[in-house]
Order: structure tokens, then C-alpha cells, then sequence
């Protein structure tokens, strides 16, 4: 039963891979539907791994946007969306803790834990205020920092401008620790695109048709 688990987690060997792909998972799975901002395609929940994750990630270079929806170009380079840059803040300071902090702290001091997790969620906070990530989980195994990155739901068109801001952070742990990374772990509930953004869409699954799972 594990290994059927296991099996199910795809792999890629890029951002930009996992990208496209998970692009391609909403567009061929995913169902009409509606969020607060309007029309959206819904998609099936998605887990998979990433062994690198660069803002010179060839693809994302060629067919991604920046936060304001310009075009990165072959001279741009990437940068967080606000909302990545804003979980990312919740990891250092939320009610007064910084997390990224205690979790060295704890696997230094106990390597074996499974416990070292980290929760974005504020109780009863206003909706709108609500972060997409709403946890992340760190483990030592085989002498490699494992982290998993899990999304309640995420606009996925925009998906990489959260994976390499995180990806820092696994790396950051990684350091302290003395240890090598292992690759980056997502887990989205509800991956969705915008009806809006749909053309744009078409357009990046035209230019790269071929499947793209390592």
C-alpha cells in the first residue's frame, strides 16, 4: 500500500517542468467552477516533487509572467508574487515566532521528529487574509532535508512564484543543518485557473506539447 502511495507522487526534475505539467493536469482534469473572483477551472488535488527550482529555469524564462503579468524575457529575472512574499513573512514572524527558526532548532536537536511542521493559519482569521500555503513539513531521512510544501488552493498559472521562493527556504534549513537538500515536495487540494487566464494558457500547452514527467 505505501509503495502505491509513493507511485503516485509525480516527479519532475524542474519548476518549469512541474509547472507545465501541472497546467496540463488542470486544463485535461479540471471541471467548470467558481471562486470569489470569479470563473475558474478546478482541478483534482496534485501532489509531485522537484529536484531543482531556479528563477533561470528555461521555461519559466520563455513563457512566465511576473507578478505585475510582465514578460520575464530572456534578460528578466523572477521574483515572489506578493502573496508568496507574504507567506514567506508568516514563516518568520507569526504572533511573535519565528518558524523557520524553531525548526532548525528542533531537528538539531532531534533529527528523527516528524514534528518539525510549520502552520501559516491564523484561527478564525478574516477570509481574505487567509494564505494559500497553509503548512510546511521538514524531516531528516537518509541524511537529506526533506520539505513539503501543502496548499489548501493555488492559481497554479502562477504557481512557480511560490515554488522557488519556497525552495530558498528548504535550502536555508539545509544550510544550517549542515545537510543537502532533497527535493521539494507539493501537496495542492485545489488546484485551479482562471477562466481568464485561459488563452494564456493555451498558448504555453501549444508551444510545449510534449509531455513533460521525468
Amino acid at each position: 500500500m505505501a509503495a502505491a502511495k509513493e507511485r503516485a507522487v509525480r516527479r519532475w526534475d524542474s519548476c518549469g517542468r512541474a509547472w507545465i505539467a501541472v497546467l496540463r493536469h488542470v486544463w485535461t482534469a479540471g471541471e467548470a467552477g467558481m471562486d470569489d473572483r470569479g470563473a475558474i477551472i478546478e482541478g483534482p488535488p496534485i501532489v509531485f516533487e522537484v529536484t531543482s527550482l531556479t528563477w533561470q529555469d528555461p521555461i519559466l524564462r520563455e513563457h512566465g509572467e511576473d507578478p505585475d503579468g510582465g514578460r520575464h524575457g530572456a534578460e528578466g529575472r523572477g521574483r515572489p508574487s506578493a502573496a508568496a512574499e507574504r507567506e514567506c513573512a508568516r514563516l518568520r514572524d507569526l504572533q511573535g515566532a519565528d518558524q523557520v527558526r524553531w525548526v532548525v532548532d528542533l531537528l538539531r536537536a532531534r533529527p528523527w521528529t516528524t514534528s518539525a511542521w510549520i502552520s501559516l493559519a491564523v484561527p478564525c482569521e478574516p477570509r481574505d487574509a487567509a494564505p494559500c500555503l497553509v503548512a510546511l513539513s521538514f524531516r531528516i531521512r537518509a541524511y537529506t532535508l526533506m520539505m513539503t510544501a501543502m496548499f489548501r488552493a493555488q492559481n497554479v498559472y502562477r504557481g512557480y512564484l511560490s515554488y522557488v521562493p519556497l525552495r530558498e527556504v528548504q535550502l536555508e534549513v539545509a544550510e544550517e543543518l549542515g545537510l543537502p537538500p532533497g527535493p521539494m515536495r507539493v501537496f495542492v487540494d485545489v488546484p485551479y485557473l482562471r477562466v481568464a487566464d485561459t488563452e494564456r494558457v493555451a498558448r504555453i500547452l501549444t508551444a510545449l506539447p510534449e509531455p513533460n514527467a521525468a
